[in-house]
């Protein structure tokens, strides 16, 4: 077989013409964004000059990610770049593919496309090496997402990719993100945080697969090309919503049947934003880059009677009986031996475990954002910004029964969205606090977070603050699709730009930690896990023991487990945050005097 076709393409009628494409149905779209003949990253190696690998190793999963020395010649002008290129597959040839899929060892090494923490590693290593030889960051998406299983968690996969996107950040030169075919979840997060994101015209850009988020909003995997429409995941729908700045024309046709010329519309279009970024002063580079940052993301904004009607104090800490020193066991407490446990808990033990069952792990309460402000902050020394107090979540999609699920969290949480920010003491010293409450929609990383953390970190820059960021929750919110995702690297910006100003940012990672939350700002400051939290990392546990087919270790994702792989470096009981975060900012202040 020379060639693959889509169900699609071998109906009557259909050209490859523009008309054509437009009437598939979105799913249909996805499915030609990431179609096995489409060209790859290694394919538009073709557009440079002195192309010479760099950082070539053969540590598992680190092909997924393969970074080139490179020159592009424009208008009589040589212009260096760093190509960071994510590799979905060995090659674009079908046959070869199929050749190719035969062979389990390939088919291992290729890891079903998806990049492991040494492939992430190696693009970190790669902006070093462009800023250190003045190369614009090239950096090209084409990934299914990250890998899901437990030896890339222990490989530390959440905190590398964070690592990327603190990296662009922070990176001195020029960076550009192109989306050549499927650019989804964190694995491709984590390198579009660039001055400028382009894609492809056939491309997609999504939070989350079609399949995923059919079985999550209506719990069934059938219903993918409903889901496909709801989450507007084509690069198009990217352009609209204002998180693709440019597409380039796939103009003769889709690039997998017509590649050369897709090539020569990369080469013009990339070739153009290198030349306009080479041609800027560099030190307006951060200028432009702030600037343009700001700009991500929308929110609605309320009133302060409306706030009014649902906000109060909600708290989850279980406090110590009156009448006796115990509390009742859970219902479902089994041990080793599967045998129930009925004795009731003491309340001290218990407390000391931070609320988890020694016996089965159980976590009988998770703490709100109004808790930890009690347990961070000196008494009744928190006020709320009030330049974030009236930013709510925005319904762009018009995501199914989003709007409902926003107006029963504001009920049940007594907040206006997911995180709080506000000024605050800590045993006197002025800080900036930014507080999620899990309750809320889990915690999701959304657009309104990315916003009131910008706003925050910009606060404390101007009135001298640290900044202490209490960390929970889950992946990005699927129900404003890819925008909540991009609002992640905003806040690496926000953070780098609070360090740089000699300010300390100090992350708390409580139970959960997952996915867009722990790859921003869970991944950022000096960072203390919370005694016996679980559940941190890039991917949950159902999800890779879905994907790997096998139960995870016992200890898997725990604070405990985690600094065995060397990731923890200072943990902290709930009653004793206050105390160390008052210990970090002074030693920071005196690191500072001297």
């Amino acid at each position: 077989m020379k060639h693959f076709f889509l169900p699609f393409e071998k109906t009557k009628g259909f050209s490859y013409s523009a008309d054509s494409i437009e009437r598939l149905s979105e799913y249909e779209k996805y499915q030609l964004s990431f179609h096995p003949e489409r060209p790859k990253y290694l394919d538009y190696l073709a557009v440079f000059d002195n192309v010479e690998e760099c950082l070539a190793n053969d540590l598992h999963g680190s092909c997924l990610i393969q970074t080139h020395r490179a020159e592009l010649l424009r208008n009589g002008k040589v212009w260096p770049v760093m190509l960071i290129g994510q590799q979905s597959g060995l090659t674009s040839d079908f046959g070869e593919l199929t050749r190719i899929m035969q062979d389990q060892s390939e088919v291992r090494k290729w890891n079903h496309g998806m990049p492991t923490p040494a492939a992430y590693a190696k693009a970190v290593d790669a902006i070093a090496i462009a800023e250190r030889e003045g190369r614009t960051v090239i950096t090209v998406i084409d990934t299914a997402g990250a890998d899901p299983t437990e030896e890339s968690e222990a490989g530390g996969i959440a905190w590398k990719i964070g690592r990327c996107m603190q990296a662009l950040a922070e990176a001195t030169v020029p960076t550009i993100s192109v989306i050549i075919n499927r650019g989804c979840s964190g694995g491709a997060i984590a390198l579009t945080g660039c001055d400028a994101v382009l894609a492809m015209e056939y491309s997609t850009y999504l939070v989350i697969s079609p399949e995923a988020c059919s079985s999550i909003l209506f719990r069934t995997r059938d219903k993918a090309n409903l889901a496909a429409e709801i989450s507007q995941i084509t690069s198009k729908k990217g352009l609209k919503n204002g998180i693709v700045d440019e597409l380039i024309p796939e103009p003769a046709g889709p690039a997998h049947r017509f590649p050369s010329e897709a090539r020569e519309s990369f080469r013009e279009t990339v070739g153009r934003w290198i030349e306009a970024f080479g041609k800027a002063p560099a030190e307006s580079l951060q200028h432009r880059r702030i600037e343009r940052w700001q700009k991500i993301g929308q929110w609605e904004t309320t009133t302060e009677e409306e706030i009014v009607r649902y906000e109060k104090q909600v708290s989850n800490f279980i406090p110590k009986p009156e009448r006796n020193l115990f509390i009742a066991r859970h219902k479902r407490c089994r041990n080793g031996e599967k045998q129930q446990i009925v004795d009731p808990v003491l309340y001290s033990k218990l407390l000391a475990n931070n609320f988890v069952c020694c016996i089965c792990g159980f976590r009988y309460t998770r703490l709100t954002a109004h808790d930890y402000i009690g347990l961070l902050l000196d008494e009744n020394s928190f006020a709320e910004h009030p330049e974030t107090r009236y930013i709510v979540d925005r319904d762009i999609l018009d995501f199914p029964e989003y709007a409902d699920k926003l107006r029963e969290a504001r009920e049940k949480n007594g907040m206006t969205t997911a995180l709080i920010t506000g000024n605050g003491t800590v045993d006197g010293r002025e800080v900036v606090l930014c507080a999620t409450s899990f309750g809320f929609l889990g915690g999701s990383f959304c657009m309104s977070t990315g916003e009131k953390i910008w706003r925050a970190s910009k606060i404390a820059i101007e009135n001298r603050r640290p900044l202490i960021i209490q960390a929970a929750g889950g992946g990005a919110r699927m129900h404003e699709g890819c925008s909540s995702m991009v609002s992640i690297p905003k806040i690496h910006l926000a953070l780098s730009l609070v360090e740089q100003a000699g300010l300390p940012v100090i992350t708390i990672v409580t139970d959960p930690t997952l996915g867009g939350v722990a790859i921003g700002f869970g991944s950022r400051g000096i960072r203390i896990f919370e005694h016996n939290a679980g559940n941190i990392g890039f991917s949950g546990k159902r999800v890779i023991e879905q994907y790997t087919g096998k139960k995870t270790s016992k200890e898997f994702q725990t604070t405990g487990w985690l600094q065995s792989k060397g990731f923890v470096d200072m943990v902290a009981h709930p009653l004793e945050l206050k105390d160390r975060i008052a210990g970090i900012i002074d030693n920071h202040a005196l690191h500072q005097e001297s």
